[in-house]
């Protein structure tokens, strides 16, 4: 009763929250300088009533909104980023950004919209015995704005019993949502291996140690990594994205040094621990046997988004109630992305779902400099968070 409820009265403003994302679109802000985003984000909340702490992870925002009862000692976190990415945009629209070189290619004005409509309700209805603490994170995109949060103390100040994310889903269709009752997002690492040899004259390579050769080498030596180590019925990825060696201009010099950067993204511990050893092991053999040395920096950036099986059914079961069984997934095949809500999860149970908003069919995908928010979804996001409260510290019959 609860969801159908949350979802046709947030129906009621939806023209208003719609206004606030395309508002948010116009003027995004990168991590940590989410300045404006965070002010009328206060702001909505102040206005409703809704307890308001500011400045936790810099440019975070946290509200507190007390259920009818807070006998249950129950709290709820419901979370939403707020950065935009250094990218340009390309639509043509009324709310285009207005800052050159910026642009919300993932949505995130849409999940704050999100969040605000969900405030909006539950600060009205209250219809929940415990405390509901709403979570405005900035820095989502690879700068690490949820650890941020708890380093400054954000589950030692609200210590959720459950904590909620989602994010918009181009590869599903509008009114549907997603999740798994275990992995949805894999672990993101960078690493950086950097080959010494001796440099010389192209004319003479015997008389060099040539670290563009070695480079080559060891490039299709950690391909079979995954191919040979990886267990098929595990995931792993393994990418390089930067060669660096040498100076275009000088074709008859063999550098000194040559360097790669790439990613690896697993789910498993086991399997992201066995990937760097083999990734160091072959880096050292690999440049002995041609007389040059390897150095790799290996980094952990983002765990991996693994859901708490519990909380992801009762994600997957509010939906049903919501749009029918037909419109849930409850087996969402992982993404080799990552998400750094997974530093959350791995302070505090909960589950993080996929809201289905369509483009993918005509390239409007995450990250594509003509990606725009589906602002027809965003009812159905914030009654999903709200329902999510309401089920998780229900009011005694």
């Amino acid at each position: 009763m609860y969801a159908r409820s949350a979802l046709e009265s947030i129906r009621l403003f939806h023209d208003e929250l719609t206004a606030l994302r395309r508002d948010l679109h116009a003027h995004p802000e990168l991590g940590f300088e989410e300045v404006r985003t965070s002010g009328i984000v206060a702001g909505q909340l102040e206005a409703l009533g809704i307890e308001v702490h500011r400045g936790i992870g810099k440019t975070g925002v946290v509200g507190v909104i007390r259920g009818r009862g807070t006998s249950s000692g129950r709290m709820i976190g419901l979370r939403a980023d707020m950065d935009a990415l250094p990218m340009a945009e390309d639509n043509d629209f009324s709310h285009k950004s207005t800052k050159p070189g910026l642009m919300h290619g993932c949505g995130h004005d849409g999940h704050t919209a999100i969040l605000v409509g969900a405030a909006r309700y539950l600060a009205k209805t209250r219809n929940f015995d415990g405390t509901a603490v709403l979570i405005f994170q900035p820095a989502e995109e690879g700068r690490g704005g949820a650890k941020a949060m708890i380093d400054d103390g954000l589950f030692d100040t609200y210590p959720c019993d459950a904590i909620y994310a989602l994010h918009n889903w181009p590869g599903l269709r509008p009114g549907t949502v997603g999740v798994n009752p275990g992995p949805m997002m894999a672990a993101a690492d960078r690493f950086e291996i950097t080959i010494q040899g001796r440099g010389g004259h192209g004319a003479h390579p015997y008389q060099t140690i040539d670290p563009v050769t070695v480079a080559g080498h060891l490039i299709t030596a950690l391909q079979t990594i995954v191919s040979r180590n990886v267990n098929p019925l595990d995931s792993a990825v393994l990418s390089i994205g930067s060669l660096q060696a040498g100076h275009p201009g000088a074709m008859s010099v063999i550098p000194r040094e040559a360097r790669m950067v790439g990613t690896v993204r697993t789910f498993r511990k086991s399997v992201q621990e066995m990937v760097e050893t083999r990734m160091r092991e072959l880096a050292t053999a690999i440049s002995q046997a041609f007389g040059a040395t390897a150095e790799v920096n290996y980094e952990r950036i983002y765990p991996a988004t693994l859901n708490t099986p519990q909380h992801a059914v009762l994600v997957a079961d509010i939906a049903t109630e919501m749009v029918g069984k037909e419109n849930v997934v409850r087996d969402l095949t992982p993404s080799m992305g990552s998400e750094d809500f997974s530093f959350m999860l791995q302070q505090r149970p909960g589950a993080y779902f996929r809201l289905g908003q369509g483009g993918a069919e005509s390239g409007c995908v995450l990250h594509n400099s003509h990606f725009d928010f589906n602002d027809a979804v965003i009812p159905l996001g914030s009654a999903m968070f709200a329902a999510l409260a309401e089920r998780g510290m229900p009011l005694a019959e």
